[in-house]
């Protein structure tokens, strides 16, 4: 069970169970989105998407995009302003931090203003070394 579904308690497994399915034995395909209330969480809700297996996903970076940019949509659809991430499928999927890390501040750059900030809640001192230099990149070179 993820540290997420621990905090929000037993009813956001059953909430997770009344998502409908997508095909048997699927509710959230890879690179989707789907949302739940957040139960015992300090949020209003849940966004809840699939990322990629890095190594079985023919194209993993299409995947891992989809899952960033379809949770964002999700967000907008329902009126949320403040969204976290944690690095998607960069634990047990083994996607490259570096790989993950420029999709997903890409992602969160390319939202619209009703999104009023993004914030990555990541694992490890290495990953948080990954997203900060990929951001100072980015910005450096959004400065040129």
């Amino acid at each position: 069970m993820s540290a997420i579904h621990q905090a929000a308690g037993p009813q956001l497994v059953l909430a997770c169970r009344e998502v409908p399915e997508v095909k048997p034995g699927v509710r959230c395909s890879t690179g989707e989105a789907r949302i739940t209330p957040a139960f015992e969480l300090p949020v209003s809700r849940v966004i809840h998407t699939v990322g990629p297996i890095y190594d079985m996903d023919r194209k993993p970076e299409v995947s891992l995009k989809n899952a960033y940019e379809n949770s964002l949509k999700v967000a907008k659809e329902n009126g949320i302003q403040y969204v976290a991430f944690p690095a998607i499928s960069c634990g047990i999927f083994r996607y490259p931090p570096k790989e993950a890390s420029n999709i997903a501040i890409s992602a969160a750059q390319q939202i619209s203003g009703d999104i009023k900030e993004v914030h990555f809640v990541l694992f490890s001192d290495e990953l948080y070394n990954v997203w900060r230099e990929t951001a100072q990149e980015m910005l450096t070179q959004f400065e040129k």
